[in-house]
């Protein structure tokens, strides 16, 4: 897999930083818009190993650990958008060895909505999601 990471229009590009919009008060959480047109890099942010799943969401802003993100997730071959209300649980910084993209892993809330997103998100991966590939995170 090489470094390329889900753009705003949602196609194939170097690494860029997604819509994000915030009113620069802390009492309200970033916002934004992931569009993942292809199985490759959806594989590629999809965070398995947090328990109730999550996705690595290339930003140069900077966040804190547990900080909410209100992401707007739209899947491979999907017209429907998934709104998920999650928190930081991953940082890379920037000029991270390996060549890695900054960014940070978005874990998703512990509710029926997102259980249902995680199993819609690894039915698109298949048996790939068990591939050594490299990923943005692990």
């Amino acid at each position: 897999m090489n470094d390329r990471v889900p753009t705003r229009t949602g196609g194939l590009g170097p690494p860029v930083v997604p819509g994000q919009s915030s009113t620069g008060g802390s009492a309200r959480p970033s916002v934004i818009q992931l569009v993942f047109r292809e199985k490759g890099a959806l594989y590629a942010a999809y965070m398995p190993l947090l328990t109730d799943g999550g996705l690595f969401v290339p930003t140069t802003r900077e966040y804190k650990l547990g900080e909410d993100i209100y992401l707007l997730l739209s899947l491979p071959e999907d017209p429907q958008r998934f709104p998920v209300a999650g928190k930081v649980a991953w940082i890379t910084p920037p000029n991270t060895s390996g060549g890695r993209t900054q960014g940070v892993g978005v874990r998703f809330p512990n509710d029926d909505k997102s259980r249902q997103l995680k199993i819609k998100i690894e039915e698109i991966l298949g048996t790939s999601i068990s591939s050594s590939k490299p990923t943005q995170t692990l």
